[in-house]
Formats: C-alpha cells, sequence, structure tokens
C-alpha cells in the first residue's frame, strides 16, 4: 500500500516532475491570483476618482499580471524541466512554434500599454477596421465596429500596423463645398454662413473657421467652408452645420444652384422652329 507522501513523491512518467511540485506550482500560482486580485481591488476603489480610466486601467493590469508572474518565478524553481524538455519531443517543437504568436501578441501587448498609440474609447482604423476600443487586453485588442460588430485584434496586428486615431489630437477639421446661384450675393452668403458657425457652441475659435469663394463653376459660386471642432462631437457638429446652413440660406433667399445647359440653334434651324410652333 503506497501512502499519500510516497505517491506525491513519484514522477509522473519520464518527465522526473512529481505531483508534489505540480501542487507547490498551483498553490502558488493559485495563492498569487487571490493576492492580485486583492491588491488591484484595493487600488481601483482608491485610485478610481485620482487617476483618469485608462491611466487606471494600465496600472491595475500591469499589477495583476506582475504580481500572477512572480508566484510563478517562485514556483517554477520547484520543478525540474529538464525531463519535460527530454519527453517533449516534436510535441514540443509544435508547442514552441505555436506559442510564437502568443509571444508576440503578450509583448505587443505589453508595448501598446507602454506606449499608448490608442486608449479605451478612442476612435480609430486599424487594417481598415474602423470602431471605438473597448478594451486593451495582454494578448489582444478589442474593437467596436460602429455598426455594433465586436471585433478581436492580436496586439502584435495591430503593433505592427498603421493606426489612425481620430481622437488622439483635442480638434479636427471637417470641411464643405456650398454652391450658390451666380444672382446671388456671394458676400451675403459668406456672412451668413460665418454667423451659423460662430452660433454653434461647439466650433472652435481657434483654429478660426475659414469660409471664401473658391471657384466659380459651371452652375454656380462655390463657397469652401473649413471648421475645426472637438475631436469627440466632431461627427455631431460635422452633420449639425451642415443642415443649419442650408436652412439659414434658404431663409434669405440664396438657393443651391441646379445643372444649366444653355442649347444655342444656328438661325435657320431656330426659324423653322418658329413657323413649325406657329
Amino acid at each position: 500500500m503506497v501512502s499519500l507522501a510516497e505517491f506525491l513523491q513519484n514522477p509522473i512518467g519520464s518527465t522526473g516532475i512529481t505531483f508534489n511540485d505540480l501542487a507547490w506550482l498551483a498553490i502558488f500560482l493559485v495563492t498569487s491570483i487571490i493576492v492580485a486580485k486583492i491588491i488591484t481591488g484595493r487600488l481601483r476603489k482608491s485610485l478610481e476618482e485620482k487617476l483618469p480610466k485608462n491611466d487606471l486601467g494600465i496600472l491595475l493590469k500591469v499589477v495583476y499580471f506582475g504580481i500572477v508572474g512572480f508566484g510563478l518565478l517562485i514556483g517554477l524553481p520547484n520543478i525540474d524541466l529538464s525531463g519535460v524538455l527530454l519527453a517533449g519531443g516534436i510535441a514540443g517543437i509544435v508547442i514552441g512554434f505555436a506559442s510564437q504568436s502568443v509571444v508576440s501578441n503578450f509583448i505587443s501587448g505589453l508595448f501598446l500599454i507602454i506606449e499608448r498609440p490608442i486608449k479605451i474609447g478612442d476612435n480609430i482604423d486599424v487594417n481598415d477596421i474602423l470602431g471605438t476600443v473597448e478594451d486593451i487586453r495582454i494578448l489582444s485588442t478589442i474593437v467596436r465596429t460602429y455598426d455594433g460588430i465586436y471585433v478581436r485584434l492580436p496586439n502584435e496586428q495591430v503593433f505592427t500596423s498603421n493606426i489612425t486615431n481620430y481622437v488622439v489630437n483635442a480638434g479636427r477639421r471637417f470641411g464643405y463645398v456650398v454652391g450658390i446661384r451666380y444672382e446671388d450675393d456671394a458676400d451675403k452668403a459668406v456672412r451668413i454662413i460665418k454667423e451659423v458657425i460662430w452660433n454653434h457652441p461647439y466650433a472652435l475659435v481657434h483654429p478660426s473657421p475659414s469660409v471664401f469663394v473658391d471657384e466659380l463653376g459651371d452652375n454656380g459660386v462655390n463657397i469652401i467652408v473649413k471648421i475645426w471642432a472637438p475631436s469627440r462631437q466632431w461627427w455631431d457638429v460635422k452633420t449639425e452645420l451642415l443642415w443649419k446652413i442650408k436652412v439659414a440660406l434658404e431663409a434669405e433667399g440664396i438657393e443651391i444652384p441646379f445643372p444649366q445647359r444653355t442649347v444655342w440653334f444656328p438661325d435657320g434651324i431656330r426659324a423653322e422652329m418658329l413657323q413649325s410652333d406657329k
């Protein structure tokens, strides 16, 4: 009859690792996870009102995985891994290749957290995927598209790709081309457009908006309008101002020109048409 102590000291197969080694590793791992949760929970409560949400999230992740990693470092020296490496053979090589992607994503996640080209809540474009950053995890970044679709991007893909961050700067510019008829007063139209912009609460004064006649087109006079707005209100300001400019111009009798064509007839053809009408 084998005692429990002897059973725990027996190696598993030819690996040289005993059940006792695995038990100690599990104890260190579980203990480190519990300690990490307790510490990060207390840090969250104490720093929730003192740090921005993104900074707090990064700090908690670093502390959590740091504590768990420290627990693994304590537990692993108790295990002789030489037997595992010897017995692994081809399986170990396969796992090694598979783990390259995991390690690469992990390292890329750390670089994303440190460099911070994107933050939670940012509107971004990565590899033609447009949306809002929901979470930045150790292995992946979660993006919710503007259609509400959940997209999980490996951190290696995010870190090595061109990232367009639409809200990293405080202000963002947009513009329109507003066409008016030739018979309309262009100076008056410019003045009306400027008044509409100045009356909007989110249209920035600095940098100041630009409104000017740019082109004498085939059907009318084209007025260029360029406006700066806070990055996070950019889309709302753009859609609201476009409609308000249209309404304000129409209220003053200034209309958008329609395509017009002048048809010229030679005198002989014109005379024949007049006679046929009679």
